[in-house]
This record gives structure tokens, C-alpha cells and sequence, in this order.
């Protein structure tokens, strides 16, 4: 498992997280702690503990072992949340969506495409302050094999998957990734050389093994920039990628 974390987690300094709406995460926060439910931070809050990147999607996503589904689910209702499907109808066979005053907390206890349940690994990650609150994140490994997953027509996760290979790339568990991931191993090797197009020096600095394992020619130069930044430009021309809040933009590291 990865060990790089910031020492101090983005959303504690993001102004962009509204009183009223971390108010009502604190009080899930409290409340699952109080009912000994085992849970684990993921989405926004779960990425930004790696990448530094922080970012208000206005939810938060707690992941449970499925055993622990009903209780979860549960605490959220006794705070006055209520099932998001009464206005937007989801598929409830992986995710419970409870909301209040426009707020999500999503209940998670596996992945949406049923590949796997939440189970010990997703538990694993290290635990992080934020706002004043010991919590447990997801393993970097999880996020990523998770977003593999999430491309849609209205929405991709690739991106997020590009930015956390840059920032937590050199401490990933890959033998335990590549493990988890199995016959679906060319999706990682599909993600790795977009990667390296645009951060081949970066790139550079993975286990040799690893070009082998997932079945890509290995470096022919290992000197090259850390960032392409006109290849960053061709995907989007807005920031996006390798940039942290007060960074100019992707030519900053060359």
C-alpha cells in the first residue's frame, strides 16, 4: 500500500466546502464512529489525500463492508437523511444515496459494475486528520482500480486516474494491484501508456517489472521531461493534470 499522504489534508484549508454541508458530513462522521461501523473516506476527499488536488463535488462517499450495509444505512436516516432515489432513481445493488438540503452522503459497500464487494483491502488505507477528525481513507490501489472502471458517456474518471498515477505512482502496492485486477489487466496497461504519452520521465521511475507485467515495450529513454505539456493541452487546454491549487500551469515542471 502506498504511504505517500499530505501531511495535511486539502479540505482542511478548502474554503469551498460550505459550513452548512461539512456540517452534516461531520455529523455522519460522528455518528458511524459512535455506532463502531468500520468505514473508509473515498471519492473527492479519498483522491485529494493523495494528490493534493481538492475539489467539491458536494458528497461524501463512506465505504462499508456489506455487513455493515444496514447499520450504515441506518445512522444516515436517524440524522433526517433520505433516499436520493425518491428524486433521481439509481441502481441500489452497490450504493445507498442519502441526502439532505442538497447534500449526498453515498453508503458504498461495493463497486458498481459488481466486479468486487468491499472487503478488508479497501479498509487498509492509512488514517488521515481531517478538519480536526482521525478518519481512514481507501488505499491509493483502490481508487485506482475503481475509476478504471468509470467510463461513461456522461462521465470519466480517467483524469483522476492520470493525477494519482503522477502523484502517488512510486509508492503504489502494484504486485497487489495487478493481483486484484486479474483478466482485466489491459485496462491498466491502456491507463499506463496514456501516462507515459504524457509523463514519460515520470513514467520512468516505476519498477522496470512493471512495463513487462502489464505488456508494454520498456523504456527506450529514460531521461525524458517529467510533463509534455502541449500533449496535456491536446486532451484539455484547461488545468488539469499534475497541477495542484497556486501552480501556473503544467509547464511548471519540466
Amino acid at each position: 500500500m502506498t504511504k505517500l499522504v499530505q501531511e495535511q489534508h486539502p479540505a482542511d484549508s478548502a474554503s469551498f466546502v460550505e459550513a452548512m454541508q461539512w456540517a452534516l458530513y461531520e455529523s455522519v462522521i460522528d455518528a458511524a464512529t459512535r455506532a463502531n461501523i468500520p468505514f473508509a473516506i473515498g471519492g473527492a476527499f479519498g483522491l485529494a489525500t493523495y494528490t493534493g488536488i481538492a475539489r467539491n463535488t458536494k458528497d461524501l462517499d463512506l465505504y462499508v463492508l456489506p455487513s455493515y450495509r444496514a447499520r450504515a444505512i441506518d445512522t444516515v436516516t436517524r440524522l433526517g437523511l433520505t433516499d436520493y432515489f425518491e428524486q433521481f432513481p439509481y441502481e441500489r445493488h452497490w450504493i445507498y444515496r442519502a441526502t439532505l438540503n442538497g447534500t449526498i452522503v453515498d453508503i458504498i459497500w461495493a463497486m458498481a459494475n459488481r466486479r468486487s464487494q468491499v472487503d478488508s483491502w479497501w479498509m487498509s488505507g492509512p488514517s488521515v486528520q481531517l478538519r480536526g477528525r482521525t478518519v481512514k481513507v481507501l488505499p491509493a490501489e483502490v481508487i485506482l482500480r475503481d475509476k478504471l472502471y468509470i467510463m461513461q458517456r456522461e462521465r470519466c474518471d480517467w483524469p483522476d486516474i492520470l493525477n494519482l498515477l503522477y502523484f502517488a505512482g512510486q509508492e503504489l502496492d502494484w504486485e497487489e494491484l495487478l493481483k486484484r485486477l486479474g483478466e482485466d489487466l489491459p485496462l491498466l496497461s491502456a491507463a499506463l501508456g496514456v501516462f507515459r504519452w504524457l509523463s514519460p520521465g515520470m513514467a520512468a521511475r516505476f519498477p522496470d517489472w512493471l512495463w513487462d507485467a502489464v505488456r508494454l515495450p520498456a523504456h527506450q529513454n529514460n531521461s525524458g521531461p517529467e510533463i509534455m505539456p502541449e500533449r496535456v493541452a491536446w486532451l484539455d487546454t484547461r488545468p488539469w493534470f499534475a497541477q495542484r491549487p497556486g501552480e501556473s500551469d503544467n509547464g511548471s515542471r519540466r
